[in-house]
């Protein structure tokens, strides 16, 4: 055990060394639902290597990681978000997806959603004022920063960023929003819109997004997925262009073979060359191709390509790849909902 830690952990007192695995059984033969947390593990490159983010407590007398419970519905990716800036003052891009760490808090388990993550404006100092929940925020040198933390689970989610490549780019793959049934649309379905859930999740889509930084975007032309992704693209001033290998399009009447007059081939090639350019990109498409891309994704950067790789309206992929080298960093997959 890491010098300086309290062993049995103040927040989890029979927190064992099994990393995000369960801990031990907590109620006979059943289940309990575990508090839901978010965090992010804040890094830079400083004058002697890497720094990462740490807070002190003032009524508990400890350093940790930035972090928090989420609220009610509250998405963890924008809760990551918020708990760091809470705690901190600094505005996170979240990078890759970090193993969630479980551990008991008073005798019930608790989750926390964990992601590294740079901050908005690199050149941004500490400027926080102190107060009950949080009196000092510091950047300190990794090594050290293990030694002060006191908890072993804020240690793990260290050597878990450290196991890693730090510097990566997403590249998120989004099945449009819902836009109600296709048979009871009788005009050509490029022009199908969303319906009022699919408008609603649009306007809630660019706060997760946004998470990731400033991702541009590459759209299929339906008019379903440019609307999915328009709140976004004006509300945060994105480069924006429209794909037709990504665009599945069925004309009144007739019929392409897969849905689509430029096939899955097309679409996949589209997709590497996406992949192969390293931005940061938010791509918008069809329930269709989406099992066809990630498996193209997966193959390219040297992965096992899963058997559950399609997604329902509204959700998407975020690959992490490497910045150098192109290789796989993690995969996550939400819905645009919490």
């Amino acid at each position: 055990m890491t010098a300086g830690h309290n062993g049995g952990d103040v927040e989890g007192s029979v927190e064992g060394a099994r990393g995000a695995g369960p801990l031990r059984e907590t109620a006979v033969g059943g289940y309990l639902e575990p508090i839901r947390a978010a965090g992010a593990l804040l890094w830079r490159e400083g004058p002697d290597g890497t720094e990462i983010v740490l807070v002190r407590r003032p009524d508990r007398g400890d350093w940790s990681l930035p972090k928090g419970k989420l609220k009610s519905r509250e998405h963890p990716v924008t809760g990551a978000v918020r708990e760091v800036v809470e705690e901190t003052g600094l505005t996170p891009v979240l990078g890759r997806r970090l193993p969630p760490q479980r551990y008991l808090k008073d005798g019930w388990p608790k989750q926390v959603e964990w992601w590294a993550a740079t901050t908005a404006d690199p050149a941004a100092g500490i400027d926080y004022p102190p107060n009950e929940e949080v009196d000092l925020v510091e950047w300190v040198p990794v090594g050290e920063a293990r030694d002060r933390l006191t908890y072993d689970h804020d240690v793990r989610v260290v050597d878990n960023f450290l196991a890693g490549p730090a510097t990566t780019f997403p590249v998120i793959l989004l099945r449009h929003l819902s836009a109600g049934e296709k048979r009871a649309w009788s005009d050509d379905d490029l022009l199908r819109p969303l319906d009022g859930t699919g408008r609603a999740d649009a306007l809630a889509l660019p706060r997760v997004l946004s998470a990731y930084g400033r991702p541009r975007v590459v759209t299929s032309a339906a008019a379903r997925c440019t609307e999915s992704v328009l709140p976004y693209t004006v509300g945060y001033d994105v480069p924006t262009r429209t794909e037709r290998a990504f665009t599945v399009h069925t004309p009144p009447g007739g019929s392409f073979p897969g849905g689509s007059p430029y096939g899955a081939e097309e679409a996949r090639e589209a997709f590497a060359r996406i992949l192969a350019e390293g931005r940061p990109t938010v791509v918008c498409t069809h329930g269709e191709l989406v099992p066809q891309l990630m498996a193209e994704a997966l193959t390219r950067l040297g992965a096992p390509v899963s058997q559950q790789l399609g997604l329902r309206k509204g959700s998407f992929w975020v690959v992490h790849v490497t910045s150098v080298g192109g290789g796989l960093a993690a995969v996550e997959r939400h819905s645009v909902r919490a």
